[in-house]
């Protein structure tokens, strides 16, 4: 990496755009800016490189949820709804941020997400405006169509295994109107089926390694890993650099023209905070000088709530018994180096379904996705017998919570409170997903399988026993968005171009800027959003050199 001997230096000069954050947005941005090779690009990172194994093998996954080298390890505050349970909140600590960490599902949401951004107030981010920029990034593996692209950087793949059980799912999801379908990202997602991800021939394609490593031998990109930014500097309101840590030593950046905060829906409002950005009020209760009142930060944070369920099985083959088998065990290892396929492969459930809660619904509204497993809890250690699992979650939650800093100490983490079920809506659909689950596993197709509910427990049979059981089962489905919603009322954060509303210098670009939450998994509509940003970032410095020369 372009590190040189910056490293050793109090302040590290200026650079042209400070990116902060390497996750999936900041990995983008860094390619795409440093195309230019008249543009210096820094960007700083908190955690370390993503050269541990079990990133790169999809399994992985199950090893770096918690710990504490890879993942920031949160806690969410006590949940008013969930009878003050804390649930824990991953994100990515390395190179490649949450998208070396998580599932690996591509799902871009629903057509309507983006219109409903657009009608929000926010031109140029309708359907149509950001397929070209989803198709951008796209290296489709099944080629590039109307839809999908086959020329980018990010491999999209059909999960490379499978299990029979998944097929008895895809029916019975049938026999209740939900139709099988291979493809949930042309903009209807509705439907039943295997779902792809972001690997390449079974390998993880993080945005790390899509995005940020073929970028590392350009001279004009330099990266800065276990650096943890602490606050922003101003001239005015104008940003113009950065202070972090690293290795006990605080240094400073300055910047030319931009820094860009890619820290995620967390970190991103935390930062601004730290740095006197925010509500008024709290930053003083905080003890935190305010340089510009902006009261949207860190709120109308939302996510996707799962709801967990749990079923033995019997009559078929699940994951349960292979793990508990020695010699099978050593056949899914071969499995994975011969072939690079197999059980390895699988990062989060990978069977899902997108459908409507109940008839009233425009669009679906709630996504299921399954495992061919089942764990015994709290010990995670998978059931002896065959099992499957996984969880039901409501796409567009009307709840809304926020992120605060605690004190002015920007090595405290944040309060985090999603005010999960708030809202009766959200509470109604709760309910109703449960009956639903149920429903799939009474049909006719899982028959033969005897399926037994274990999650959330088939003693729960009224809406207040149910309610009462799947409060203690849920957790998060780690999409947290929309701490700096992108708008034009009084509470948005950014502009349309991701701006930092009453400053200069300063964007947000990831997934804190969605205003509402798309419909699916959050990876895929982030690394959108950072395409769509490189570009305008460009276009506004090009206007901007443009009216300078004119002045001359």
């Amino acid at each position: 990496m372009n590190m040189g001997a910056l490293v050793d230096a109090d302040s590290l000069g200026t650079f042209d755009y400070v990116i902060v954050g390497a996750g999936s947005a900041g990995c983008v941005l860094a390619n795409r800016l440093s195309e230019d090779p008249s543009i210096s690009v820094l960007l700083l990172e908190a955690g370390q490189k993503d050269d541990w194994r079990w990133i790169h093998i999809p399994a992985g996954t199950f090893y770096l949820f918690g710990h504490p080298r890879f993942d920031w390890c949160y806690s969410g505050a006590p949940e008013p709804m969930l009878d003050g349970r804390r649930l824990p909140l991953s994100k990515g600590k390395v190179l490649g941020g949450s998208s070396s960490i998580n599932g690996m599902v591509y799902i871009r949401g629903h057509a309507e997400d983006y219109e409903r951004w657009k009608r929000l107030g926010n031109s140029g981010w309708g359907w149509q405006d950001v397929l070209p920029y989803f198709k951008k990034s796209e290296r489709q593996s099944r080629g590039s169509d109307r839809y999908h692209g086959g020329e980018g950087e990010l491999y999209v793949e059909d999960l490379r295994t499978h299990w029979d059980i998944f097929d008895d799912l895809v029916q019975g999801a049938a026999s209740l109107g939900i139709p099988q379908t291979s493809d949930f990202n042309r903009g209807d997602n509705e439907g039943c089926g295997v779902m792809q991800v972001t690997q390449h021939r079974g390998r993880r394609c993080s945005a790390a390694a899509a995005f940020l490593r073929p970028a590392l031998s350009r001279s004009n990109l330099h990266v800065l890993t276990g650096a943890t930014a602490t606050r922003l500097r101003f001239n005015g309101k104008r940003a113009v650099g950065v202070e972090f840590i690293r290795d006990g030593v605080v240094q400073t950046v300055s910047t030319r023209r931009e820094v860009l905060l890619s820290l995620g829906s967390i970190g991103s409002p935390q930062l601004l905070q730290l740095s006197g950005v925010g509500p008024a009020a709290m930053l003083q209760l905080r003890g935190i000088p305010v340089r510009h009142e902006l009261p949207g930060v860190g709120a109308n944070l939302q996510d996707h709530l799962s709801l967990r369920f749990s079923y033995r099985m019997r009559n078929v083959s699940t994951l349960n018994e292979q793990f508990h088998s020695l010699p099978r065990r050593a056949l899914m290892g071969l499995q994975y180096l011969l072939r690079r396929s197999g059980p390895l492969v699988m990062g989060a459930p990978t069977l899902g379904g997108f459908t409507r809660s109940d008839a009233g619904r425009v669009k679906p509204n709630v996504q299921f996705l399954i495992a061919p497993m089942s764990m015994k809890m709290p010990e995670k250690i998978l059931n002896r017998f065959p099992g499957v699992s996984g969880g039901i979650y409501n796409l567009n939650p009307e709840s809304r919570g926020h992120v605060h800093v605690r004190s002015g100490d920007p090595l405290e983490a944040p309060e985090i409170l999603h005010n999960y079920l708030k809202h009766e809506d959200d509470q109604r659909v709760a309910i109703d997903s449960v009956r639903l689950i149920r429903k799939l596993f009474a049909s006719e197709a899982l028959a033969h399988t005897e399926p037994e509910e274990l999650l959330p427990g088939p003693d729960a049979r009224s809406d207040d026993e149910i309610f009462a059981a799947l409060k203690l089962s849920c957790g998060t489905a780690f999409h947290p968005v929309g701490t700096c919603k992108m708008g034009g009322d009084t509470m948005s954060v950014v502009d349309e171009r991701l701006r930092v509303r009453g400053t200069s210098g300063l964007r947000v670009v990831d997934a804190s800027i969605m205003p509402t939450i798309p419909s699916g998994n959050t990876n895929a509509p982030t690394i959108m959003i950072a395409e769509k940003a490189a570009d305008m970032i460009k276009m506004d410095s090009r206007i901007l050199m443009e009216c300078e020369e004119m002045s001359l």
